[in-house]
Protein backbone atom coordinates (compact mmCIF):
# COMPACT_ATOMS: atom_id res chain seq x y z
CA UNK A 1 0.00 0.00 0.00
CA UNK A 2 1.40 3.21 -0.49
CA UNK A 3 -0.26 7.18 0.68
CA UNK A 4 0.56 10.47 -0.04
CA UNK A 5 0.46 12.98 2.53
CA UNK A 6 0.59 17.01 2.93
CA UNK A 7 0.65 16.94 6.85
CA UNK A 8 1.30 15.55 10.25
CA UNK A 9 -2.60 15.09 10.30
CA UNK A 10 -2.71 13.23 7.31
CA UNK A 11 0.20 10.95 8.29
CA UNK A 12 -1.65 10.33 11.51
CA UNK A 13 -4.65 9.09 9.37
CA UNK A 14 -2.23 6.42 7.33
CA UNK A 15 -1.14 5.28 11.16
CA UNK A 16 -4.87 4.92 12.24
CA UNK A 17 -6.24 3.50 9.01
CA UNK A 18 -3.09 0.50 9.42
CA UNK A 19 -4.16 0.00 13.25
CA UNK A 20 -7.75 -0.45 12.11
CA UNK A 21 -6.97 -2.85 9.38
CA UNK A 22 -4.76 -4.95 12.06
CA UNK A 23 -7.96 -4.88 15.04
CA UNK A 24 -10.63 -5.90 12.22
CA UNK A 25 -8.23 -8.74 11.00
CA UNK A 26 -8.75 -9.52 14.87
CA UNK A 27 -4.16 -9.22 14.88
CA UNK A 28 -3.63 -8.61 18.93
CA UNK A 29 -0.49 -8.31 18.33
CA UNK A 30 2.38 -7.15 15.23
CA UNK A 31 5.38 -5.39 15.02
CA UNK A 32 5.99 -2.77 13.27
CA UNK A 33 9.27 -1.60 11.85
CA UNK A 34 9.49 1.88 10.79
CA UNK A 35 12.06 3.95 8.05
CA UNK A 36 12.65 7.18 7.62
CA UNK A 37 15.21 9.85 7.99
CA UNK A 38 15.07 12.02 11.12
CA UNK A 39 11.55 14.50 11.18
CA UNK A 40 9.80 12.13 8.29
CA UNK A 41 6.90 11.92 10.61
CA UNK A 42 7.41 8.37 12.43
CA UNK A 43 6.30 9.73 15.49
CA UNK A 44 3.09 11.15 13.63
CA UNK A 45 2.44 8.04 12.37
CA UNK A 46 2.69 6.16 15.66
CA UNK A 47 0.29 8.88 17.17
CA UNK A 48 -2.04 8.01 14.58
CA UNK A 49 -1.90 4.64 15.15
CA UNK A 50 -2.03 4.76 19.11
CA UNK A 51 -5.44 7.06 18.68
CA UNK A 52 -7.38 3.71 17.27
CA UNK A 53 -7.11 2.36 20.64
CA UNK A 54 -7.90 5.81 22.53
CA UNK A 55 -4.40 6.46 22.78
CA UNK A 56 -3.51 10.22 23.53
CA UNK A 57 0.23 11.51 24.42
CA UNK A 58 2.63 9.56 21.61
CA UNK A 59 6.25 11.31 21.95
CA UNK A 60 9.24 10.32 20.92
CA UNK A 61 10.93 7.47 22.37
CA UNK A 62 14.01 9.17 21.82
CA UNK A 63 15.61 9.48 25.21
CA UNK A 64 13.48 6.14 26.93
CA UNK A 65 14.28 3.96 24.34
CA UNK A 66 11.27 2.70 24.83
CA UNK A 67 7.35 4.33 25.78
CA UNK A 68 4.31 2.30 26.71
CA UNK A 69 0.80 3.25 25.92
CA UNK A 70 -2.24 1.25 27.45
CA UNK A 71 -5.69 1.76 26.22
CA UNK A 72 -8.10 -0.42 24.23
CA UNK A 73 -4.47 -2.30 23.20
CA UNK A 74 -1.11 -2.11 24.35
CA UNK A 75 1.49 -0.26 22.34
CA UNK A 76 4.77 -0.48 22.72
CA UNK A 77 6.53 2.65 20.94
CA UNK A 78 10.94 2.09 20.55
CA UNK A 79 13.34 4.01 19.10
CA UNK A 80 16.60 2.16 18.12
CA UNK A 81 18.43 5.27 17.15
CA UNK A 82 21.24 4.86 19.59
CA UNK A 83 21.35 0.67 19.58
CA UNK A 84 24.11 -1.25 18.55
CA UNK A 85 23.76 -4.44 18.80
CA UNK A 86 21.86 -7.31 20.50
CA UNK A 87 22.92 -6.66 24.03
CA UNK A 88 21.59 -3.13 23.85
CA UNK A 89 18.42 -5.04 22.95
CA UNK A 90 18.62 -7.24 25.69
CA UNK A 91 19.11 -4.68 28.24
CA UNK A 92 15.81 -3.11 27.03
CA UNK A 93 13.98 -6.11 27.52
CA UNK A 94 13.03 -6.43 23.41
CA UNK A 95 12.01 -9.88 23.22
CA UNK A 96 10.09 -9.76 26.20
CA UNK A 97 7.66 -6.69 24.62
CA UNK A 98 7.59 -8.32 21.11
CA UNK A 99 6.15 -11.50 22.68
CA UNK A 100 2.86 -9.53 24.36
CA UNK A 101 -0.16 -9.41 23.27
CA UNK A 102 -0.15 -5.32 21.83
CA UNK A 103 1.47 -3.55 19.13
CA UNK A 104 5.59 -2.84 19.04
CA UNK A 105 6.23 -0.34 16.72
CA UNK A 106 9.94 0.22 15.68
CA UNK A 107 11.59 3.61 14.61
CA UNK A 108 14.98 3.48 13.18
CA UNK A 109 14.33 -0.55 12.80
CA UNK A 110 17.04 -0.48 10.06
CA UNK A 111 19.50 -0.75 13.13
CA UNK A 112 18.03 -3.83 14.10
CA UNK A 113 17.19 -5.57 10.88
CA UNK A 114 18.37 -8.80 12.07
CA UNK A 115 16.23 -9.00 14.91
CA UNK A 116 12.92 -8.31 13.45
CA UNK A 117 10.31 -11.31 12.93
CA UNK A 118 9.86 -12.37 9.94
CA UNK A 119 6.06 -11.49 9.80
CA UNK A 120 6.67 -7.64 10.58
CA UNK A 121 4.83 -4.73 8.90
CA UNK A 122 7.46 -2.49 7.47
CA UNK A 123 6.53 1.46 6.96
CA UNK A 124 8.88 3.10 5.08
CA UNK A 125 8.21 6.94 5.20
CA UNK A 126 10.05 9.69 2.63
CA UNK A 127 9.84 12.56 1.19
CA UNK A 128 8.65 13.03 -1.79
CA UNK A 129 11.02 14.22 -4.90
CA UNK A 130 10.43 18.33 -5.90
CA UNK A 131 8.28 18.87 -2.58
CA UNK A 132 9.92 18.39 0.98
CA UNK A 133 6.25 19.15 2.22
CA UNK A 134 4.87 16.15 1.05
CA UNK A 135 5.22 12.82 2.00
CA UNK A 136 5.30 8.97 0.66
CA UNK A 137 4.46 5.81 2.97
CA UNK A 138 4.74 2.40 1.75
CA UNK A 139 3.04 -0.04 4.02
CA UNK A 140 4.33 -3.76 3.35
CA UNK A 141 2.61 -6.50 5.34
CA UNK A 142 2.76 -9.39 2.74
CA UNK A 143 4.39 -11.50 5.84
CA UNK A 144 1.74 -10.44 8.89
CA UNK A 145 -1.83 -11.24 9.80
CA UNK A 146 -3.30 -8.63 7.56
Amino acid sequence: MVYYTKCDKETEECGRALAQRLSDAGCRRALIAMRGEMGVGKTAFTRGFASYFGIDGVRSPTFTVVNEYHGKANIYHFDMYRITDGDDLYSIGYDDYIEKDGYSIIEWSENIEEYLPSDAIFVKISRTVGDESKREIVIDYDNSCI
